[in-house]
C-alpha cells in the first residue's frame, strides 16, 4: 500500500523502515524511551509498520499489533518535530482506520496527549478497562 499526500509517501513497505529514525525517536518519547533498542527492532519484525516519506527520508511511522482478525493495538506513532502540523499524523492515522484490513476491527491504543487527534477518527476514552503491566527488569 503506497498513499501520497503531500508531498509526503505513507507506505507499509516495511524494507523502507530507517530503524535508526525510529530507534532515535522512541529513545526521547515518554512512552518507549525504557525500551531496549533491540526490542524496538523486535517489535518492527513482528508488527505490521507504516512509514512516512519526505523524498527518502523517514518523518514519521505507526506500529500495529494484530491478531488479524478482530483487534489492533496502535502504537509508536509520531511524526518528527520539524514535519508536526501539516496534517501527516491526521493522515496516517485517516489511512489505518479506514483501510479494509482495519475498518472492522476493534482499535485500541494508549495516549497521554493526543486523545484530540484519535477522537476524530472514532477512539473514545476508556480509562476504566485500560489496564497495562509495566515489564519487569529482569534481574542478573
Amino acid at each position: 500500500m503506497e498513499v501520497l499526500y503531500k508531498e509526503y509517501l505513507i507506505t507499509d513497505d516495511k524494507e523502507r523502515i530507517n530503524r535508526q529514525v525510529v530507534l532515535d525517536y522512541l529513545a526521547q518519547s515518554y512512552w518507549a524511551n525504557r525500551r531496549p533498542p533491540e526490542r524496538i527492532l523486535k517489535s518492527i519484525e513482528n508488527s505490521h509498520c507504516y512509514g512516512v516519506y519526505h523524498n527518502d527520508k523517514q518523518i514519521g511511522f505507526a506500529r500495529l499489533v494484530t491478531d488479524e482478525a478482530t483487534v489492533y493495538y496502535l502504537c509508536d506513532v509520531f511524526v518528527i518535530k520539524e514535519y508536526q502540523g501539516q496534517g501527516i499524523g491526521k493522515k496516517l492515522i485517516e489511512i489505518i482506520t479506514k483501510s479494509e484490513e482495519y475498518e472492522w476491527m476493534t482499535g485500541i491504543l494508549g495516549t497521554l496527549d493526543a486523545h484530540g487527534l484519535y477522537e476524530q477518527y472514532g477512539y473514545e476514552k476508556d480509562s476504566e478497562r485500560f489496564m497495562r503491566r509495566m515489564p519487569q527488569r529482569r534481574k542478573t
